[in-house]
Parts: structure tokens; C-alpha cells; sequence
């Protein structure tokens, strides 16, 4: 990182030596006599690091800082002061000041205190960067779909994130659930502390209550230490139980006092420790069948039910596959470094008439895989995995003579584009036409190939 440094000393020598120093090492300076010369440069450019005396004319160092401080939040300061005025020195941390040397210092130290606070700078830089990121990534309005069906999801993600309220998100698998509990956490007032998702039926049920709950030292064979659980590590923030429904009865008992109480208890425990979570259950099953199976708690559903969210399946909101299409198309061109266009006509129709069992995982599989093997500009079926195409309903072959062969001739026409690349000149050489007969055809047939 190259830094723009402001050195405000009234000793000419001491502010010299320091801005040649750091301007060896590849470093911007600019240099102000006084307090009050600082402060005028400082609302005339953007520094990133001030280093200043305390002791100066006009305006002290304690009031400079206070004054960058206020205005330029974003200026880290170090402070240059003598044995007697460490106090104040002190005074300044406390106010906000990131560090501060000693007269006569060792120029040594001011070059690795200065790294040390670009380094930090750059640090908090690169994780604001990365949280944006994240955040701009599960905003709910950038989760896909226009649907009737996925506006009504979106109202009430907006409603629930401003509320602390357990959140429900019920749906098929590959719904979305997990991105629709993220999209809540990241537009909710805990989006600055932690999102912990957890799948409950990956765990093994002997170690559940560990892991939810944490354990201390010497509680059962192989807790060699204490270990903090799920509930301690999302405390203030949210807690996602995905596949709710795989809990254990005997834990269904424990995790309900702790919604309840607020406290938990790490086993082999005698306190309780106070959390503050927010939960988001999800799961793909019906959990009031399990309560009457004797299979799920009724307290417990209506604990983690207050706010129910349900996914539809991509069955019921065709209209949106386009848009999902689109949306991984571009995701798998950038992956991928292709420069694949949207599917064919007749591809996206079968992409929309397609029974999508493993929702919108396999939607983006498929996608993922056409942008691998296509040997065009589009998506065409021949990119699709055979079976898709398969379970497509067939037209019905037409019973006149001259129907059939116009049909055949059509979809043998349409067979040879394809093969081609939909290379006009290439598909009439394999036909044995003229370029200008297949357009023709084409025509005549009503033969329409994106």
C-alpha cells in the first residue's frame, strides 16, 4: 500500500528527517509546522497516516488530533512526544490515536510502526471489502426470481430481518433455503456479528449436544478440553439449524430450554452461559406429520415456527427459470472464461418443461455443464444431459403424407443446424442444397433457431 503521510512538527530538523526517512521507503509526505498549518492541509487533501508533536505553536497536538479525528476519520494518527508528556500521549490513545513514539526515536522503530499501521489499515480495508461482498451477495433482492411466488418470499425476508423473531423456511431440497436464511441474517441488525449454519442431520447423534452446546474438559472419553458449541460461537448472531427435522427427541428437550432460557449448558457443565441467538430452522420435511408420528415436539415446532417462509419448488415458478438460467450462464462464463449466449428456443423450452427434482442445484448443474461441453455461441439441446431431452413429450408424427414429410424434413433440418452450430453454409453442404434453397426451407418451414 503506498501511504500519503501529513508530519506536522514545529522542529524543522526532526519533521525532515522523518519525511526523508519515509520517503526513501516509497512513501507520500507533505509537512506542516504547526497544528494549525496540519489542520488546513488536512481539510484541503485526504492522508492516510498523520504523525504530529504534541508540543506546537499556534494549535498543540492534542487539539490537532481531536480536530483530524473529527474530520478525517479515516487518518490513522501516531504521536511524536518527549519522556515528560507520555500522559498526554496516553491521552491521545484513549482518544484514538493508533500509536506513538518517543523523542529521540530510533528511526528503525517509526518505519516498522508505520508499516505495522498500514498493515492494519489494509487489514480492516480487505475485511470491509470482503463483508460488502457478502453482504451484496445474500441482499434478498438479489436473489433470483420475479415470480408472483418469490415476491411473496422477498416481503416477508424484509419483514422478518428487522425483527430478533425464529424464523421456519420450509421448501423442497435445492429451494434455496439456506441462501433465503443468509439473505435474513445480512439485512437484519446482527449482520456485523456471526452466521453459523449448521446441518443438524450431518451429525453424528451421540455428538449433537457437544456440538450445540459445547462441552468442558474431561465430560466424556475424548474431550480432552473445553470446547465452545454452536449456540456460544453464534452468540448475538444467527444460528441456522438446517434439516431441523433430524434432531433427536432426547436434544429436541435441551434445545428448547435454551430458546426458552436463553442459557445453555455445555455438557458436564454446572452453570449455565448466557446466549443471545437469533434461530432459523429449515427443513424439507412436513414437521406437523412428525409431531404425529412422535417424531418432533409441538412446543418446539411452535418455538422455531413463529415466522414461516415456503420455498416453492421450481416446478412453481417456471417463469423464473429464465431468469436462473440467464443468472448461471453469466456465474459460468466468468468461472469458465467462455462466452456462452442463452439457450435456443427449443432448449429453453425444454429447460421450462423439465420436472426439476433436484430444484435449483440442478438447474445450475445442468447450466454449469452445457457452458462446459458447448462447441457454439448457445446452449443447445445436444449440450443438455440425454435424459433431459429424452423425457421430453415427442410431437406427434402427422398422419398426411405431405405433413410427415414436411415434419421430417424439418426436424432434420433443425437436427443439422444444430450439429453445425446453426453454420448456415456448413448445414447445406451436409444436406447437399444451396445455401440460398436451405433459407428457403427454413422459411417454409418456419424453422427459427436462435
Amino acid at each position: 500500500m503506498s501511504a500519503k503521510i501529513l508530519i506536522a512538527d514545529d522542529e524543522r530538523t526532526i519533521r525532515e528527517s522523518v519525511s526523508l526517512i519515509l520517503t526513501d521507503e516509497g512513501y507520500e509526505t507533505k509537512l506542516a509546522a504547526s497544528g494549525k498549518e496540519a489542520l488546513d492541509l488536512l481539510n484541503q487533501e485526504d492522508f492516510d497516516i498523520l504523525i504530529t508533536d504534541l508540543k506546537m505553536p499556534e494549535m498543540d497536538g492534542m487539539e490537532l488530533v481531536k480536530n483530524c479525528l473529527n474530520i478525517c476519520p479515516q487518518t490513522s494518527v501516531i504521536i511524536i512526544t518527549a519522556h515528560a508528556t507520555v500522559e498526554s500521549a496516553i491521552e491521545a490513545l484513549r482518544m484514538g490515536a493508533f500509536d506513538y513514539i518517543l523523542k529521540p526515536f530510533d528511526f528503525d522503530d517509526l518505519l516498522m510502526k508505520v508499516k505495522r499501521l498500514i498493515n492494519h489499515k489494509e487489514l480492516a480495508l480487505e475485511n470491509q471489502a470482503l463483508r460488502q461482498e457478502v453482504e451484496e451477495k445474500y441482499n434478498f433482492s438479489n436473489i433470483i426470481g420475479q415470480s408472483p411466488e418469490m415476491q411473496d418470499v422477498f416481503h416477508l425476508i424484509k419483514k422478518v430481518s428487522a425483527t430478533k423473531g425464529n424464523v421456519l423456511i420450509t421448501g423442497k431440497s435445492g429451494t434455496g433455503k439456506e441462501l433465503v436464511a443468509r439473505a435474513i441474517h445480512f439485512n437484519s441488525p446482527r449482520k456485523n456479528k456471526r452466521f453459523v449454519a449448521i446441518n443438524c442431520g450431518a451429525i453424528v447423534g451421540t455428538l449433537m449436544e457437544s456440538e450445540f452446546f459445547g462441552h468442558k474438559k474431561g465430560s466424556f472419553t475424548g474431550a480432552i478440553g473445553d470446547k465452545d458449541g454452536f449456540f456460544k460461537l453464534a452468540n448475538q448472531g444467527t444460528l441456522l439449524l438446517d434439516e431441523v427435522g433430524d434432531i433427536p427427541l432426547q436434544l429436541q428437550v435441551k434445545l428448547l430450554r435454551a430458546i426458552e432460557e436463553e442459557e445453555i449448558y455445555p455438557v458436564g457443565a454446572t452453570n449455565p452461559i448466557k446466549v443471545d441467538v437469533r434461530i432459523i430452522a429449515a427443513t424439507n420435511r412436513d414437521l406437523a406429520k412428525e409431531i404425529q408420528r412422535g417424531n418432533f415436539r409441538e412446543d418446539l415446532y411452535y418455538r422455531l415456527n413463529v415466522v414461516e417462509i415456503q420455498l416453492p419448488s421450481l416446478t412453481d415458478r417456471k417463469d423464473d427459470i429464465p431468469l436462473l438460467v440467464q443468472h448461471f450462464i453469466q456465474k459460468y462464463n466468468k468461472e469458465l472464461n467462455r462466452n456462452i449466449k442463452n439457450p435456443d428456443n427449443e432448449t429453453m423450452r425444454v429447460l421450462r418443461n423439465h420436472e426439476w427434482k433436484g430444484g435449483i442445484r440442478e438447474l445450475e448443474n445442468v447450466i454449469e455443464r452445457a457452458i462446459i461441453l458447448s462447441e457454439s455461441d448457445y446452449i443447445t439441446l445436444a449440450d443438455l444431459p440425454p435424459n433431459m431431452v429424452k423425457s421430453q413429450p415427442e410431437e406427434e408424427m402427422p398422419q398426411r403424407l405431405k405433413d410427415a414429410v414436411a415434419y421430417f424434413e424439418r426436424e432434420h433440418i433443425r437436427n443439422t443446424l444444430r450439429r453445425t452450430a446453426t453454420n448456415k453454409e456448413k448445414a447445406a453442404n451436409i444436406l447437399g442444397i444451396s445455401l440460398s434453397s436451405l433459407y428457403r426451407k427454413m422459411d417454409e418451414l418456419n424453422i427459427k433457431l436462435s
